[in-house]
C-alpha cells in the first residue's frame, strides 16, 4: 500500500502506561499498513496535573495533533482514560473521525449506570480517598475481577509512575464534571470497535452494553483471559491489528 494512501491513525493511551510503551507491540504488528501517531496524555505534560484539569484539555489535544499533521479526517484509537477522551472527541467532532476504536474506556458518561457500575463508582471514590502511596495498587485491583492476580513489572517503578496517582485522581474528578453529549454520540454513524477482556471487572461488560445503546455501528470483541492491565494491544497485538485493519477498511469517506 502506498504510504500516503494508508489509514491515518492516532493512538491515545490510558492514565498509567505511556503511549510509547502501551502501544509498542501493536505498532510492530501494524507495520507499514497504517500511518500511525501515538499521542501522550495532556495531563502528564507537566510535573502535576494542570489546575482545573478537565476532559476538554484531552479533547483539544487530540484535535491539535491532528491539525498539526493536516489530518482533516482520521481513525482514532483510545485505551482506558484515552478511550474516554476519544469518546468525548467523537461526540464533539464526529465529522473528523473515519472510525473509533475503544479499548476498555475508563468512562462513558455519567447517566444510565447499571447497579454494577454504580457500585464500581462508589468503590473508586473510596480508593481516591486513600493516601497517594496506596491509591494506585488499589485502583489497579479494582479494575480486575475478584481473584485475578496481577503483579507489575519487577524492579523499581519508572520515573513517570510518580505522576500517576495525581493524574488518576484528576481524571476521576474530570469525568464527574464532564457532560458527554449522548445525543450527538447516538448520531455517530462511523464504525466503532470495542475490545474488552474477560478478566477485567464486570463493569466493562456493562459499559459495552450501554455503548451498544449509544452507538449504532458498534462491534464488541471479547478477549479471553485478558484484562485492563494485560490489554490486547500488548498481549494480542496481531489479533487487534487485524481487527483494526478490518475496522478501517469498513470506514466510508466523510464528505465536506
Amino acid at each position: 500500500m502506498d504510504r500516503e494512501q494508508a489509514p491515518r491513525v492516532l493512538l491515545v493511551p490510558g492514565s498509567v502506561t505511556p503511549a510509547s510503551i502501551s502501544y509498542a507491540p501493536l505498532l510492530a504488528a501494524l507495520g507499514a499498513s497504517a500511518q500511525v501517531l501515538t499521542k501522550e496524555l495532556e495531563i502528564y505534560a507537566g510535573e502535576t496535573p494542570p489546575a482545573g484539569f478537565g476532559l476538554d484539555l484531552e479533547v483539544d489535544g487530540i484535535q491539535r495533533v491532528a491539525d498539526d499533521c493536516a489530518w482533516r479526517t482520521f481513525h482514532l484509537v483510545g485505551f482506558s482514560a484515552g478511550g474516554a477522551a476519544s469518546l468525548a472527541f467523537a461526540a464533539r467532532y464526529p465529522q473528523r473521525l473515519l472510525s473509533l476504536a475503544l479499548i476498555e474506556p475508563a468512562w462513558i458518561g455519567n447517566g444510565e449506570w447499571s447497579p454494577e457500575e454504580t457500585a464500581h463508582q462508589q468503590k473508586t471514590d473510596s480508593i481516591m480517598a486513600l493516601p497517594a502511596g496506596e491509591r494506585l495498587a488499589a485502583f489497579m485491583r479494582n479494575a480486575l475481577r475478584p481473584g485475578v492476580e496481577f503483579a507489575g513489572p519487577p524492579g523499581p517503578p519508572p520515573a513517570w509512575m510518580a505522576k500517576r496517582p495525581a493524574g488518576i485522581a484528576a481524571f476521576r474528578e474530570a469525568f464527574k464534571q464532564y457532560d458527554l453529549d449522548l445525543a450527538r454520540l447516538r448520531s455517530f454513524q462511523q464504525p466503532v470497535y470495542l475490545a474488552i477482556g474477560t478478566l477485567s471487572n464486570v463493569v466493562e461488560e456493562r459499559k459495552a452494553e450501554r455503548l451498544g445503546r449509544y452507538l449504532e455501528h458498534l462491534r464488541v470483541d471479547v478477549y479471553e483471559g485478558l484484562h485492563h492491565f494485560n490489554p490486547p494491544q500488548r498481549a494480542e497485538p496481531a489479533r487487534l491489528a487485524t481487527a483494526l485493519r478490518t475496522l478501517w477498511a469498513a470506514a466510508a469517506p466523510i464528505e465536506g
